[in-house]
C-alpha cells in the first residue's frame, strides 16, 4: 500500500475566522493520524504563474484514510468554520 498527500492551496480571505479553521483542522489531523509535512511555510515559485498565499501537505497511509479525514465529522466542524475565512483547493494524490 502506498502513501497519499492531501494537497490544499488556500487563499485567506478572513484571516481571523480562519484561526478558527485551524484550531479545528489541527484536532481532526490529530484524531486521524494525519503527519503535517508543510502548514503555511514561505512559498516561492519556480516556474509558472502559480502563487498560492498559503499551501498546506498532509500525508496519510492510504488514499482511502485521506478521504476518510475529508468525510469525517471532526474535520466537518473545521470546514464549517472556515466558510466565508478562506477559499480551498484541495486534492489528494497517491504518493509512491
Amino acid at each position: 500500500m502506498s502513501s497519499a498527500y492531501i494537497i490544499a492551496n488556500v487563499n485567506v480571505t478572513n484571516p481571523v475566522q480562519y484561526e478558527e479553521y485551524k484550531k479545528w483542522s489541527s484536532a481532526a489531523m490529530q484524531a486521524h493520524g494525519a503527519e503535517v509535512c508543510v502548514r503555511g511555510g514561505k512559498v516561492q515559485v519556480l516556474e509558472g504563474d502559480w502563487s498560492p498565499d498559503r499551501l498546506v501537505i498532509l500525508k496519510f497511509p492510504s488514499v482511502e484514510a485521506a478521504k476518510t479525514f475529508d468525510a469525517s465529522p471532526e474535520y466537518g466542524k473545521a470546514r464549517a468554520a472556515r466558510q466565508g475565512a478562506a477559499i480551498m483547493r484541495m486534492v489528494v494524490v497517491e504518493g509512491v
